[in-house]
């Protein structure tokens, strides 16, 4: 099928905001080919008109794929896929250069984002794709920024339902530190899952907040729609970015603010990237404990400094990040990617304030060498809590 044919069957179906069922597109290639096309040809080309106007085409079935949390197409030939053991090369292709940049516009339509030459990259988040039980966070770049054609990513969101007990049984998380993160929960400690990208973060999260007393009410914000415990009191507040015209804009800042008046036992934000960690922080200063989040970090180590950078975008300095940060946030929980491609818990610290006035974070436990220096110091907290 030419590109032409299908560019003029897409009008067709616009100008007469016609639906795509099969045979309003099928009566459109007719129309649009003058019928000169056999019942074979039509069949043909109706198949692929479906996968250049419906879902995300021929990425579809490894969005669909039980596991798939990235697709990545980096060129027509190169179309990549990551389903728990890192990324591997698919044996999908693009019929050329064009193809790929009409699924990305088509996507950024979908997402209510703008895509061209003027704005020529787009992050947004699909919803509806698939089977309808996962969204899409979509971001693509076109040339000539993109330098080697335009460059598709979707980062497929899946709703965290496990539990803690789940985790354990998969050999994400060793009975011991199930057992202690058990106690951090109950004790209404404050406390941070930490790691890279697809470490998952959300993933323990979700279970730890599973585990949370069914009589607290869980206020949980969020960037896009991930977190679902299995947890009877919780409420979900996502962001919203501006539309083609620059409104409408929710921020997870504005969020933050909304949830403390919507009565919260804790108060939990998806992920911390930006200068809503002044609010949540100023939040679990003001009487909200057992509050939770997530934070890009490569160890327990790194999080101060990483707080220390996403304050300073909320106008907090050093010191007075510091500051809050000891008085609001107790343990740091990170988890890891392993090489065989399995996520586990990792690491278990405690976060104490030096003699210098800054906050560390000193091991209580690791996955290596089990208890460490900071674990008589937790479990002072969690003794006193409870």
């Amino acid at each position: 099928m030419s590109e032409s044919l299908i560019d003029r069957v897409r009008e067709r179906l616009a100008a007469e905001s016609s639906s795509l069922r099969p045979a309003a597109v099928a009566a459109a290639i007719r129309a649009e080919s003058n019928g000169v096309l056999g019942d074979t040809e039509v069949l043909t080309n109706l198949r692929v008109l479906q996968t250049e106007l419906t879902g995300a085409g021929i990425l579809e079935p490894l969005l669909r794929a039980p596991g798939t949390t990235d697709v990545l197409v980096t060129a027509p030939d190169a179309v990549w896929v990551d389903d728990g053991d890192g990324l591997r090369l698919t044996t999908v292709r693009f019929a050329d250069e064009g193809a790929v940049r009409r699924l990305a516009q088509r996507l950024a339509v979908a997402a209510g984002r703008r895509l061209d030459d003027a704005q020529p990259w787009v992050d947004g988040q699909l919803t509806g794709l698939g089977t309808g039980e996962f969204s899409v966070r979509l971001h693509a770049v076109l040339p000539p920024v993109a330098a080697a054609g335009t460059c598709l990513s979707l980062r497929v969101l899946r709703p965290a339902t496990q539990d803690l007990q789940a985790l354990i049984t998969a050999g994400a998380i060793t009975p011991e530190a199930g057992e202690l993160l058990a106690d951090i929960i109950a004790a209404r400690l404050a406390f941070l899952v930490c790691g890279g990208t697809g470490a998952g973060k959300t993933t323990l999260l979700a279970a730890a907040l599973g585990a949370v007393s069914a009589t607290e009410r869980i206020v949980c914000v969020e960037d896009a729609a991930e977190l679902s415990p299995p947890h009877p009191h919780l409420v979900r507040l996502v962001a919203r970015a501006a539309n083609v015209e620059g409104a409408g804009e929710v921020t997870m800042r504005h969020l933050v603010r909304q949830a403390l008046r919507m009565r919260p036992d804790r108060i939990v934000v998806g992920e911390v990237r930006g200068a809503e960690v002044v609010d949540l922080l100023t939040a679990l200063n003001t009487g909200h404990d057992g509050g939770a989040g997530t934070v890009h970090a490569n160890s327990p180590a790194e999080v101060p400094a990483r707080l220390e950078a996403l304050a300073a975008l909320g106008g907090l300095d050093r010191a007075a990040l510091h500051s809050q940060l000891a008085a609001a946030v107790n343990v740091v929980v990170h988890v890891g990617r392993g090489g065989d491609g399995l996520r586990r818990l990792t690491e278990i610290a405690v976060l104490c304030r030096a003699d210098t006035g800054l906050v560390q974070a000193v091991t209580a436990w690791h996955v290596d060498r089990g208890r460490e220096t900071g674990h008589p110091r937790l479990r002072n907290l969690i003794g006193e809590r409870r």
